[in-house]
């Protein structure tokens, strides 16, 4: 079954994912002499880079979400699907879905189906030590998070106690480094005053990182700076250490036992399982090695953008798993299938590094922006700024602005839901 009106001789265009590589397209392509179709498995965009924040009580999730087709509302050749893709057979130029309809026919296709958090040869982990990357996450970590509190205090002995109050995080990168400072800042607030019989102030956070040093993307001096504020927070960051086994209720680093109830994963992340249906070359996460142009080797009408695609810049690194790239991604194969509409040549893609940014804690970021390297409370307000600035619709950044006020002024958490009171499965 094709989608759209069967006179519509208009070449059909296919993005395959809401997120920011997929939107950046379909954006590029209004008003445009052709149809878009977007599919998608949820009906909404998530702003990823604060969804740590909701993880950890700090914003809701309906403040970094906004509906597809509401973003989409104003572009008239543009169509949205909500179900989730199964296959791709890039020979007969089509898609498969769960749902009705079960097939797309495209002309061209843009598949921005990002990646989730992967598990280096252990996905029996994830039970234990959930990911990052859908609100579903999100939601799964905030529920832990909160219930070890509760767990806590009614524990009846010390180490019953001690273990709920004990939170792990795995990973060292940006995600790891803000998701460790949020608790911390948490456990170690104000919380102690609802607390009649345990003290929250006695949490441990600990962040694990397999490597030298946390966030390896940014310059040294970044990250020795990073590691000195979140250890001012009371974090205990604990480098060189691999972790051999998650089981319910501890990790293991070899010998080492550490018991905890709640423990995140923030390690590592595999591309869309989509990837290797196109029959082209996969990196070691299964990333598409893409061509110059993002197109796929032997399909050039099939490109790939945003997490889920392995592109060199000029300096021969790949370009990073961040929302500036996937824009730039998406932006940048919409605009190949117009030079191909039009007769135009390709492009290579060019990934313009805007520069990176972290937060730690409260009144603490990092920032780079080339051999400029900034840090300290300027630089968290540049990081509120920029994240504000790139929140998707007027709503939610006024919502995200109040609520950082509010947790700003009154130290407190503004979104504490327990919606179960049990531990997420």
């Amino acid at each position: 079954m094709t989608s759209g009106n069967a006179r519509d001789t208009r070449p059909h265009v296919v993005i395959v994912g809401g997120g920011f590589g997929g939107l950046a397209a379909a954006r590029e392509l209004a008003d445009e002499p052709v149809r878009v179709t977007v599919v998608d498995r949820c009906n909404h965009h998530v702003f990823q880079p604060l969804l740590y924040q909701v993880a950890t009580a700090g914003l809701a999730p309906s403040d970094i979400t906004v509906p597809i087709r509401w973003r989409l509302r104003d572009q008239k050749n543009t169509n949205v699907v909500l179900a989730e893709v199964t296959g791709i057979d890039p020979v007969a130029r089509s898609i498969m879905l769960d749902g009705e309809p079960n097939t797309l026919s495209y002309d061209y296709l843009i598949v921005a189906a990002g990646a989730r958090h992967g598990y280096f040869g252990h996905p029996e982990w994830e039970a234990n030590a959930p990911g990052l990357k859908s609100m579903r996450d999100a939601h799964d970590i905030r529920q832990r998070f909160l219930l070890a509190f509760e767990h806590a205090e009614v524990a009846l002995t010390a180490s019953e106690r001690d273990a709920a109050l004990t939170f792990v995080v795995i990973g060292g990168g940006p995600t790891g480094v803000e998701l460790a400072g949020a608790m911390a800042e948490i456990a170690h607030g104000r919380l102690y005053q609802e607390f009649r019989h345990s003290d929250p102030r006695k949490a441990r956070v600990i962040l694990l990182e397999a490597g030298p040093r946390l966030l390896s993307a940014f310059p040294e001096d970044l990250a020795s700076k990073a590691q000195s504020a979140l250890e001012r927070l009371g974090v205990e960051v604990q480098l060189g250490t691999p972790v051999t086994m998650v089981e319910a209720g501890a990790v293991w680093l070899g010998e080492k036992q550490i018991r905890s109830e709640a423990v995140v994963w923030a390690a590592g992340n595999v591309a869309s399982f989509l990837g290797a249906q196109l029959g082209a070359p996969l990196d070691r996460s299964g990333r598409v090695k893409v061509e110059k142009d993002l197109s796929v080797p032997g399909h050039p009408d099939v490109y790939v953008v945003g997490d889920l695609c392995y592109v060199e810049g000029e300096d021969g690194r790949p370009a990073p798993g961040v929302a500036p790239t996937a824009n730039q991604t998406g932006t940048h194969a919409a605009k190949m299938i117009l030079n191909t509409l039009r007769n135009r040549p390709h492009t290579p893609f060019k990934y313009f590094n805007k520069g990176d940014l972290a937060t730690i804690g409260r009144s603490k970021a990092v920032a780079a922006f080339g051999k400029l390297h900034l840090s300290g409370t300027l630089t968290w307000f540049l990081w509120l700024f920029v994240h504000l600035l790139y929140l998707v619709g007027f709503r939610n950044r006024l919502s995200v602005l109040i609520q950082w006020g509010y947790a700003y002024l009154t130290y407190q958490r503004g979104v504490r839901l327990i919606s179960n009171s049990r531990p997420p499965a």
